[in-house]
């Protein structure tokens, strides 16, 4: 189980600076690289390997706490599904697998679940990957097929042009040219030529109309794509940007140390948290709690009353709500009742930990002000 221990409960920037301790974590080295130095380390009993061990446990120092209070297997198995849900994934696999009361069935049991989440998060990613490359060649494919269209489109557009001027000039010369009373054969000649001409005429503007639909579409769906495209992007950004956050606030976490610099304060701030999932809520007003926060909450309407929601909002310094678990109604309530006091409210990409901390950090160098 070292590999899944190594890879799940420690980041890489902690193991690497845990295998800088020791003198082996050159710069050229990549992640697999150190990765693999790390498993080996921890089949070891020596000093290296004790040096991880304590890395482990004092990164997990809360979870291990919490995994204390379990007497029996089955506590553990209960305390250990409840990590999962919250997605306190490193923190409960670690306590799990040092837990003295964790038998070897569910010991394998805790194994097979991360070992299929590794795969359903790789499988995530991937996915997202393709879809990225995908709509990239698609974008580069229809822009430089609207390029070639335009240009087809303005050499037909000038050459019917010129076309239609030359018959017409040369229509007039052979009418100029003709004397009067000539025969009737030769007038009904050019009466067909000049219908052929309308003819020719017409195709080339139904020609002219379906190659300017056909330019529509194609614009269309390039501006569709290209839409879907920035959408994935923002989304990207936005994810990694979250999971930086949360590496960074687990590594502190697991540190058990302050550092003035750079840990989250919130400095008494009353957070109001509205919609969501419930069974999220006591993990984010804990989180609130510990940075020297408060957090309220309004479900918006689901087993709340929306009454309360305009006192609520009085009380809180700054009001959040997941756009993905709110009701529409509920949504523009919050946006009114915080722009009649010009209070700031902070709408976040989806529930969980991950969205809220990202705000909270960005949050920060306001909290001073957001008070007053």
């Amino acid at each position: 189980m070292h590999c899944s221990i190594i890879g799940t409960c420690l980041s890489i920037a902690e193991l690497r600076q845990t295998l800088a301790k020791m003198g082996l974590a050159r710069d050229d080295r990549t992640d697999h690289e150190l990765h693999h130095q790390g498993v080996s380390l921890a089949a070891r009993h020596d000093q290296a390997a004790k040096l991880l061990q304590k890395t482990l446990d004092r990164r997990h120092k809360l979870a291990i706490s919490q995994f204390g209070k379990a007497e029996t297997a089955d506590a553990v198995r209960t305390l250990w599904r409840d990590a999962v849900n919250r997605g306190d994934i490193p923190g409960g696999y670690w306590a799990t697998l040092t837990h003295p009361a964790t038998t070897r069935d569910l010991a394998r049991q805790a194994f097979g679940e991360v070992h299929m989440l590794s795969h359903l998060v790789g499988a995530a990613n991937r996915a997202d990957i393709r879809r990225l490359c995908d709509l990239e060649q698609r974008n580069a494919a229809l822009e430089a097929k609207l390029s070639l269209q335009q240009e087809a489109l303005h050499r037909a557009v000038v050459t019917r042009d010129a076309s239609i001027d030359d018959l017409r000039d040369a229509l007039r010369q052979k009418l100029r040219a003709e004397p009067e009373g000539k025969a009737d054969g030769e007038a009904e000649a050019l009466r067909a030529l000049v219908a052929n001409l309308e003819k020719q005429l017409a195709h080339g503007a139904r020609r002219h109309a379906n190659t300017e639909s056909r330019f529509v579409e194609a614009r269309t769906e390039l501006a569709r794509i290209a839409a879907q495209y920035d959408a994935l992007k923002t989304e990207t950004i936005a994810l990694r940007s979250e999971l930086a956050v949360l590496e960074f606030a687990t590594l502190e976490l697991g540190s058990g140390e302050e550092n003035p610099e750079t840990d989250l304060r919130l400095d008494g701030l009353s957070l109001l948290y509205v919609g969501g999932r419930p069974n999220q809520i006591a993990h984010l007003r804990a989180l609130a709690e510990r940075h020297g926060g408060s957090l309220l909450h309004n479900d918006g309407g689901v087993e709340h009353n929306m009454d309360l929601l305009a006192g609520l909002t009085s009380r809180a310094d700054i009001v959040f709500f997941p756009v993905d678990c709110i009701s529409h109604h509920a949504a523009l309530n919050v946006k009114r009742l915080c722009r009649q006091p010009g209070k700031q409210f902070i709408p976040l990409r989806s529930t969980g930990t991950a969205p809220f901390l990202a705000a909270l950090r960005r949050l920060e160098p306001a909290a001073a002000t957001a008070i007053g």
